[in-house]
């Protein structure tokens, strides 16, 4: 599996689960988007790297959810948004790469 697609997953449960949630006034339906990407992305990180790495970049994901929340209050919903996701995909970038 390439390094790229759970990064893509990644970053659409991030930015997409926001979205839908702000689009539909319905959290708990960000909150699918977000864990079925997550879950999308945890089984190619570990494809590709290992469930260590799986599992530190799955928490990755989730502190950058729970993160977004309080720095929402000081950048701004969106701002906070892609700059967690920023720092997601590059963690996936350079440690969700493939062991072999």
């Amino acid at each position: 599996m390439s390094a790229l697609l759970p990064t893509a997953f990644a970053a659409t449960g991030l930015l997409g689960g926001y979205q839908t949630a702000r689009a539909t006034k319905n959290r708990q339906l960000g909150g699918a988007v977000l864990a079925a990407a997550g879950a999308a992305a945890f089984l190619g990180w570990k494809k590709n790297a290992g469930t260590g790495t799986a599992v530190a970049l799955t928490a990755t994901y989730v502190a950058a959810f729970g993160g977004s929340h309080p720095l929402a209050k000081k950048l701004g919903s969106w701002p906070a948004v892609y700059t967690v996701t920023g720092a997601t995909v590059l963690a996936s970038l350079v440690l969700g790469r493939s062991k072999k």
